[in-house]
C-alpha cells in the first residue's frame, strides 16, 4: 500500500490524504478546502504556491472508492461537492454528528461561494474573466446523498479487507480520529489519522480519547510549537475586553468565530457570565445562519456532551441562549448591525475573516477606533485574520484599501486544537507501536518544532511530507 499527501502538506488547511492498497482500492482521508487565500477576494495570491489547489485534485476523482471524514470543518470537507461533481461515485463515511453538520456547512459554503462570485462579477471590479463558484448548491445535494454514518467505538467495514473505527477526538461536535485496520498480503496493518486533536477539560464536548495503537500515523501539527493560554483566566480576559470595548469606549466588539464549535463555546461562556450577573447589559448578536443551524445540531447530539454541561443544564436548560442574545438569520438584519452604532457584541463567521458576514463587518468597521476585533483561533497567514494577528496596518477588503484603526485582540485559549503538550499526552500510548509518523496540517516552522518535540518524546521516525509526495508502506 502507499500513501499520497494531497493537501495540508506544510499548510494548515486543505486536509486530503490518499491511501491506495495493493489491490487498487483507494481511500481518501478528508477532502478539505484550502482556506489560506489572500485578503482581497478569498483567492490565493499569484505568489502563493497553493494557487489552483481548490480547483483541481492530485488524483482522478473517478478512481476514488470511498472517503473517510475526520470531522465537518470546511478545511476537511469543503471540496467534497467538487469531488462528486467531477465523478466520485463512492461512499462518504462519517460520524452521525459530522454528517448532520455537513448537511448545513457544505450548503452554507456553496451559498457563500455563489454569493461572493456574484458580488465579484459586478461591473465595478472590471474583471476580464467571470469568477465561477467552486461548486453549487446542486453539487452539495448530490454529495450529501452519498453519506453513510456510524457511531463512535464501532468497527465497520468499508472493504472486505478494511475496517474503520471512529473515536472521539474532542475537537468539534462529531470529530473523530480514524483508525484503519487493513489486511493485505498476509499482514495486518493499523493505520491512524488523528484528524484535528481536541483539548481536554474544555466546555461542552468530551475530552479527546487516545487512539488504538497503530503502526503508521498521520498527525496534525497546528499548535505543535506552543502551549495555549491557561483556561482559568480566559473568562476574566474576555470580560475585560467586553468592558473596555462596549462600556468604556462605547464601541462594538466583533468576534470572528467558526460557526461550529467556537461560536457555541463563546455563547456558553457569555451565558455563564450572564447568569452570574457579570455580563454588562448590552445586546449580543450571533450574526450567522450557519451558527444558528449548527447550534440546533448541537442540541440534537447530547451524546457528544461532557458531564459538566449535563450538570449545568439542570439549572439552565438552554446553555446557548440568554436575555439580550439575538440570532440574526437575514442579510438585512446583518446589514442593520453596521448601521447601528450602539455598543454590542457581534459574533460572526468566518473565523479567519476571509469569507462570510464578518468580512463585511470588517470592511465597515476596521477604521473605527472604538471597535475591537477579537481573534479567538488560528488564522492562516494570508487571510485578513492572519494579517491582523501579524500586526498589518492596512487591509484590502473587497477591493477597498482600508487602514487598521480598530483595536485588535487575540485569545488562543478558545482554540479547539490541542497544543504541543496536550498533543504529546494524546500520542503517548503510541510510543511502543508506531513505526512512522507523518506531520500534516501546520506551517513548516511549527511542524519542525513539533517534530523535534516528538523526537524528545521518544518517537524516532517523524517526517514532514511535501504536497504530492508518495510513500510506500
Amino acid at each position: 500500500m502507499k500513501i499520497k499527501f494531497c493537501g495540508a502538506a506544510r499548510e494548515v488547511t486543505g486536509s486530503c490524504h490518499l491511501i491506495t492498497l495493493n489491490n487498487g482500492f483507494r481511500i481518501l482521508l478528508d477532502c478539505g478546502l484550502y482556506q489560506g487565500g489572500g485578503d482581497d477576494d478569498g483567492q490565493a495570491g499569484s505568489d502563493n504556491p497553493m494557487v489552483g489547489f481548490n480547483e483541481k485534485f492530485l488524483f482522478n476523482p473517478r478512481d476514488i472508492d470511498c472517503v473517510v471524514l475526520s470531522h465537518a470543518h470546511i478545511d476537511h470537507t469543503g471540496r467534497l461537492p467538487r469531488l462528486v461533481a467531477q465523478g466520485f461515485k463512492g461512499t462518504v463515511y462519517a460520524t452521525h454528528a459530522t454528517r448532520d453538520l455537513c448537511n448545513i456547512m457544505l450548503l452554507d459554503s456553496a451559498k457563500i461561494q455563489e454569493g461572493d462570485a456574484k458580488y465579484l462579477n459586478k461591473p465595478k471590479f472590471n474583471r476580464k474573466e467571470e469568477v465561477q463558484p467552486l461548486y453549487t448548491v446542486a453539487d452539495v445535494h448530490a454529495a450529501l446523498s452519498q453519506f453513510a454514518s456510524f457511531n463512535y467505538e464501532h468497527w465497520f467495514n468499508i472493504h472486505p479487507d478494511v475496517k474503520v473505527l471512529f473515536r472521539d477526538a474532542g475537537h468539534i461536535l462529531g470529530s473523530a480520529t480514524v483508525t484503519l485496520e487493513i489486511k493485505e498480503e498476509g499482514r495486518t496493518i493499523r493505520f491512524g489519522f488523528t484528524g484535528d486533536i481536541g483539548r481536554p477539560d474544555r466546555p461542552i464536548l468530551g475530552d479527546p480519547l487516545p487512539m488504538p495503537e497503530v503502526d503508521y500515523l498521520i498527525c496534525e501539527s497546528t499548535y505543535g510549537d506552543r502551549d495555549h493560554e491557561a483556561a482559568p483566566g480566559e473568562r476574566d480576559h474576555l470580560l475585560r475586553i467586553v468592558n473596555e470595548t462596549c462600556v468604556e469606549n462605547r464601541g462594538k466588539l466583533f468576534i470572528p468565530a467558526f460557526s461550529v464549535g467556537r461560536t457555541q463555546e463563546i455563547v456558553f461562556m457569555l451565558d455563564q457570565l450572564h447568569n452570574e450577573g457579570l455580563l454588562p447589559k448590552i445586546p449580543v448578536f450571533i450574526d450567522s445562519p450557519l451558527a444558528i443551524n449548527a447550534t440546533e445540531v448541537f442540541i440534537n447530539h447530547p451524546e457528544c456532551f461532557d458531564e459538566d454541561l449535563y450538570e449545568y443544564m439542570i439549572e439552565d436548560p438552554d446553555p446557548f441562549g440568554f436575555k439580550g442574545l439575538s440570532y440574526i438569520r437575514s442579510g438585512d438584519g446583518s446589514r442593520q448591525l453596521n448601521e447601528n452604532n450602539n455598543p454590542c457584541i457581534i459574533i460572526a463567521g468566518s473565523g479567519m475573516m476571509n469569507a462570510g458576514r464578518i468580512k463585511h463587518h470588517l470592511l465597515h468597521n476596521i477604521e473605527n477606533h472604538k471597535a475591537t476585533f477579537l481573534i479567538v483561533g488560528y488564522c492562516a497567514p494570508n487571510t485578513p485574520g492572519g494579517r491582523l494577528r501579524a500586526g498589518d496596518k492596512h487591509l484590502t477588503i473587497f477591493g477597498h484599501n482600508k487602514q487598521v484603526l480598530a483595536n485588535i485582540e487575540t485569545m488562543d485559549s478558545f482554540s479547539a486544537h490541542g497544543d504541543r503538550s496536550e498533543m504529546a499526552d494524546f500520542l503517548s500510548n503510541q510510543k511502543n507501536s508506531v513505526k512512522r509518523i507523518w506531520l500534516v496540517h501546520g506551517t513548516l516552522d511549527r511542524m519542525e518544532r513539533w517534530r523535534d518535540r516528538l523526537h524528545t518524546e521518544g518517537f524516532a521516525s517523524v517526517e514532514i511530507p511535501v504536497l504530492g509526495e508518495e510513500e510506500v508502506i
